[in-house]
């Protein structure tokens, strides 16, 4: 169920079925804008009171509902552009939650690295996988594979809640024009069966012949499919004349997170999502 709340000017869309943060009844507050750091405050701190009068034991945000959606609040930025499908910072936001006694609870950034500098070494061992680009066509057929996929390899992570598919396409078929099937990679084993996929795309928020390339998702079942496609990608982006390959919106935690670094990306953008508890 959502709710769109306005105080002071602040808006935001509350939702009751968020996440679970760590096994507390959690609300999630998304769609946020306020005009000052005292007003979304002010906002925030009359849904906390409300939320715990319904039984809720903590908040989450900015959240759209669940990590599928728009989430995460801008915390540190170069100053470059948003890039496509970034979540864009608005000027009193990390302050307005600050404010409101949030905290950083998950923290992720995104990096820039030179097409040239990366997936040039030593090859990864790719025994028993299969890489193998979109050929263009069926589109919906594409990523109703992609949310199986997705389902089964994020269903550990932290904030993880199911989609239906016919949330799920939604979500990306609008983007079905602007992708190039060079940057989209399927593995299967030798039995057929897919183990994981990469979703990369130009960064046509440069205009309409981007410079950079984004590794926007990966997701593996199979040790090694995540590294081996990755290596594709950096060869694909490479050929295709991107000169820079973005790591998207990376978890710190997580090992695409340590690849980013071995492979000497630059962090141009952190991320954190913030909560609140309500005892």
């Amino acid at each position: 169920m959502a709710e769109k709340i306005e105080v002071f000017g602040a808006k935001l869309t509350l939702y009751r079925d968020a996440p679970a943060w760590d096994g507390l009844a959690s609300y999630a507050v998304g769609q946020f804008s306020c005009p000052s750091a005292e007003a979304g405050a002010a906002l925030l701190n009359h849904v906390a009171t409300m939320a715990r009068s319904e039984g809720a034991q903590a908040l989450v945000g900015p959240m759209d509902g669940d990590t599928w959606h728009s989430y995460r609040l801008v915390i540190e930025s170069d100053g470059r552009a948003p890039f496509l499908m970034e979540p864009v910072g608005k000027p009193h936001d990390s302050a307005a939650f600050t404010g409101a006694g949030f905290t950083p609870i998950s923290a992720y950034f995104s990096a820039s690295v030179p097409a040239a500098d990366v997936g040039t070494g030593p090859q990864p061992t790719t025994d028993g996988l299969h890489i193998a680009a979109w050929d263009g066509s069926e589109p919906e057929a594409l990523f109703t594979q992609v949310h199986a996929l997705s389902c089964a390899a994020f269903s550990k992570n932290p904030f993880y809640k199911p989609i239906v598919l016919a949330d799920f396409l939604p979500m990306y078929m609008p983007f079905v024009p602007m992708m190039k099937p060079e940057l989209v990679l399927f593995c299967r084993d030798d039995a057929g069966a897919l183990v994981g996929f990469l979703f990369g795309i130009p960064n046509y928020a440069e205009g309409p012949k981007p410079a950079s390339a984004i590794l926007k998702t990966y997701a593996s079942l199979k040790k090694g499919a995540g590294h081996a496609l990755s290596t594709r990608f950096y060869t694909a982006a490479r050929e295709l004349g991107f000169t820079t390959v973005i790591h998207a919106l990376m978890h710190e935690d997580n090992l695409s997170a340590l690849r980013s670094s071995m492979n000497g990306a630059q962090v141009f953008r952190r991320y954190a999502l913030m909560g609140r508890r309500l005892d």
